[in-house]
């Protein structure tokens, strides 16, 4: 198959060293000339995954014409951030096959990418590709499973055919809405979890274990109020993209997302935090637009809620864990 990722960050390069060792024709294109050029000429992304060769068959490209070109009879990933997804859509054939990598709300239209797309490509075939992944462990071929969410189920397996192996499992759903929810709000509670475990041993009374696992099953159900107010499937939320995603980033040690909680509860200022972190960490920019959007629907989002006044200083960290411990008691 002939595959096209648009997006040289961490996960694009991952996904597209993964399909060129399973033998498919692959290019991977970055709007970077320079980096590309490096990337040609070292055979690895130095700047985003400095430890994984790039294959010698996969092709790499700064001209994003040719690389659309390429996949125009195979699949087209979009691996940008979400800020690029609409700009990127906008810019393809409708004939295009297409699915992205990113996750979240876009930001001022608060809309999911299938919204997105449904706005400016009726007519395209696309999807998302999401569940528990680090780039890093699936460029190094580490034991990886992925849900490709569509309501073309063959588009849905078409991402089987280019990704799905020996080390890659890729299951299928029909409910992008759903992976999608999963795939944005995680990254919101990760940072929350991030910031208990930072917290925790600090004083007698600091949260703990406890607290966290209240913290991740509280988050799920935000997850699910949200996806289902949007027209998802409550059992998507137990899947991949929801509570697996949502375990990986909340307590993985190379999640961006948690190490934002660790510093903020090491008392970090959120712009220092984020020029350590020298990569996006997503729930930083979509927490508001999480929240905003489930305002607009009724739904109750508090782990959310706090995430973003502590983000945005209105609330300090201490005073945040105190504010989410002080809600009235309700049935679960």
């Amino acid at each position: 198959m002939r595959i096209s990722v648009l997006g040289a960050g961490a996960w694009g390069t991952a996904l597209a060293i993964q399909a060129a060792n399973a033998g498919h024709e692959v290019m991977l294109w970055g709007r970077d000339g320079a980096a590309i050029e490096q990337m040609r000429a070292g055979r690895r992304n130095l700047a985003y995954l400095p430890d994984s060769e790039l294959p010698a068959a996969l092709g790499l490209s700064a001209d994003r014409d040719a690389a659309v070109a390429h996949a125009a009879q195979g699949l087209t990933i979009i691996a940008t951030p979400m800020s690029g997804l609409r700009e990127t859509l906008a810019a393809l054939p409708s004939t295009q096959r297409v699915l992205w990598l990113c996750k979240g709300f876009e930001a001022g239209t608060r809309r999911l990418g299938h919204e997105i797309a449904r706005e400016l490509q009726p007519a395209m075939r696309v999807g998302v590709l999401s569940g528990p992944s680090f780039a890093q462990e699936v460029a190094a071929g580490r034991p990886t499973a992925l849900v490709a969410a569509s309501e073309d189920a063959a588009l849905a397996q078409a991402a089987v055919d280019a990704f799905h192996g020996e080390r890659l499992r890729v299951y299928t759903s029909t409910d992008p809405a759903g992976v999608e929810v999963g795939g944005a709000v995680k990254n919101v509670m990760a940072i929350a979890v991030g910031v208990c475990d930072g917290l925790s041993g600090a004083a007698p009374d600091a949260p703990g274990l406890n607290a966290r696992a209240a913290l991740i099953t509280r988050g799920l159900a935000e997850m699910l109020r949200l996806g289902q107010a949007l027209g998802a499937r409550a059992e998507t939320f137990m899947g991949l993209s929801g509570l697996g995603d949502l375990v990986l980033t909340a307590t993985g040690d190379l999640s961006r997302n948690r190490r934002v909680g660790l510093l903020l509860a090491q008392g970090l200022a959120l712009p220092q935090i984020l020029r350590q972190l020298g990569h996006v960490a997503e729930g930083v920019y979509s927490a508001p637009t999480v929240l905003a959007r489930a305002r607009e629907l009724g739904v109750d989002m508090p782990i959310t809620e706090a995430m973003v006044a502590l983000l945005e200083g209105r609330l300090r960290v201490g005073e945040a864990v105190e504010w989410l411990m002080s809600r009235d008691a309700k049935a679960e």
